[in-house]
């Protein structure tokens, strides 16, 4: 697996700490990962067992908050007064930058995560709100959004580091947002689907959108579901098949 994360020059990020279980297969074959840290799942316990794996594997770490719902898994978005959400965001932050202080680990990014990282990308209002409740953390970490998104627009504006974020296993419509997960394409479970998907967007600079057409996209790490079916399986199979297409992508 370390010929992967030697040979390649990709980021793959993947979501952990949700209650899945799969952290030991999923971090082997991943380069970063965004840890549920209590808004949507994750505890202290879990915040700990994912860190500790990520350290053994020497993949980098990010805090994954959310809107506080852990009955919808974070997948519905919430209206809140501002500084209750700010209150939440930063407290799940701080939780997992506690563990990590602990073990001499240094935060590497920020991402929101379900309905808040969609709501962030084309609210200003909400992705204002998101940036100034993460002011402290702007000259340490990363964070990753999406290109194009009201958030990435801000944040650049407001001197925050970014980096582009798209979705290796979900389908796109032609404004750059996610195919609903409602609509049977939303997902792309197939393996050699979405190394196709992924190798698109590293030669071509756009995503094949699910109308067919091609949109241009700017790409500095990939992320897989953690909780899909199908993630250990395309996993393995870009593990496999990616070092074989070397050649064709971007260094």
């Amino acid at each position: 697996m370390g010929y992967f994360k030697d040979m390649i020059n990709i980021d793959i990020n993947c979501d952990i700490g949700e209650g899945v279980g799969n952290e030991e297969e999923l971090l082997p074959l991943i380069t970063s990962c965004n840890i549920a840290c209590g808004g949507h799942a994750g505890d202290a316990d879990t915040m700990m067992k994912s860190t500790l794996l990520a350290k053994e594997h020497r993949v980098l770490i990010g805090a994954h908050p959310s809107y506080p719902d852990r009955a919808n898994f974070g997948r519905t978005s919430i209206k809140m007064a501002k500084d209750d959400l700010k209150k939440s965001i930063l407290a799940q932050i701080e939780d997992l930058n506690t563990v990590l202080k602990t073990l001499g680990i240094s935060l590497n990014h920020i991402k929101p995560h379900g309905a808040l990282y969609n709501d962030v990308a084309k609210d200003r209002e909400l992705a204002l709100v998101f940036l100034d409740t993460i002011e402290k953390y702007k000259r340490e970490v990363f964070l990753y959004v999406p290109y194009d998104s009201k958030i990435a627009e801000e944040a650049l504006r407001s001197g925050f580091r970014i980096k582009y974020e798209a979705f290796a296993d979900r389908n796109y419509n032609e404004d750059l947002s996610l195919v609903s997960r409602k609509v049977p394409m939303a997902l792309i479970q197939d393996p050699k689907a979405v190394m196709d998907h992924l190798l698109y967007m590293v030669t071509k600079g756009a995503v094949l959108t699910l109308s067919g057409k091609a949109v241009k996209i700017e790409v500095d790490t990939y992320c897989l579901h953690g909780d899909s079916p199908s993630t250990l399986q395309i996993l393995a199979y870009l593990s496999k098949h990616l070092p074989e297409n070397q050649i064709l992508i971007k260094k």
